[in-house]
């Protein structure tokens, strides 16, 4: 059973997550969308996938771990375990498959004449404010508060895979929708089962309160950043006061599976 501490963190971020996943929702359907606002998206979550990662490391979740497992050769076996390295590179394997399906969407929606996405590319692509502003919050998290931030900002990454549960209501609907709920698909299958986890595994951190109290504050605090820069990336489906209503407890909460992090 999950501890009442862990209970309490859940409840707190619940309506947030939930929020994040009403920018998807309700951009699906909403009059804004177009061609150009899914190019858009597409292109800075292929970004994402590539240079953004939880503790704000700027070599990305790609060339990042590479670099750091070439570095780690000669350590195998001596001071790293071999499987270790092998859990590292299955990761590094995950995560380059999610920019490949992102980038796919993306190359087939892409203007004519345009070329196609590549890590080089969108190395290049303007970052948007909402993103650059909690990327350097969570850099600036982890330098003040240790592992307590760290794990913040481990908690509140991806937001609880809604962009991808959501993405894959698309289903059915043919065209880009159809190579949207492909690539959210994808991702959900990899994400979902190591969120829970990492989540539920919290209550092995033995924690004392004030630093489950911190956790919570910080965690709620990028959860809400998080909202901001969806609906940003997403062309703004939601208005500033729904948003703040949001804040304000005005939403049902994610339920958070408890069974399924626990099997």
């Amino acid at each position: 059973m999950p501890s009442t501490q862990l209970k309490l963190l859940i409840e707190a971020i619940a309506p947030l997550f939930a929020g994040e996943a009403e920018v998807f929702s309700t951009y699906w359907t909403s009059p804004i969308r177009t061609k150009e606002t899914d190019r858009l998206w597409l292109m800075r979550q292929a970004r994402k996938e590539v240079w953004d990662t939880p503790l704000g490391d700027q070599r990305g979740l790609y060339l990042g771990p590479a670099e750091d497992l070439i570095a780690d050769f000669p350590r195998i076996d001596i001071e790293i375990p071999r499987e270790q390295i092998l859990e590292r590179m299955e990761g590094l394997y995950e995560e380059f498959s999610h920019y490949c399906a992102y980038a796919d969407a993306y190359d087939a929606v892409r203007a004519k004449g345009e070329p196609r996405l590549s890590p080089t590319r969108l190395k290049d692509v303007p970052d948007w404010s909402e993103n650059m502003a909690i990327r350097d919050r969570r850099a600036e998290i982890r330098r003040q508060h240790g592992a307590v931030g760290e794990r913040a900002c481990y908690f509140t990454e991806g937001g609880y895979c809604t962009l991808f549960s959501e993405g894959m209501k698309l289903a059915g609907n043919g065209g880009a929708d159809e190579l949207i709920a492909k690539a959210a698909s994808l991702v959900y299958e990899d994400e979902f089962g190591h969120m829970c986890k990492g989540i539920v595994g919290l209550d092995r951190e033995d924690m004392p309160d004030a630093d489950w109290e911190l956790m919570t504050d910080l965690s709620v605090e990028l959860a809400g950043m998080r909202i901001d820069m969806r609906n940003a990336q997403f062309s703004f489906p939601l208005p500033a006061e729904r948003i703040a209503a949001i804040r304000g407890g005005d939403i049902d909460p994610i339920v958070f599976d408890f069974d399924k992090a626990a099997a």
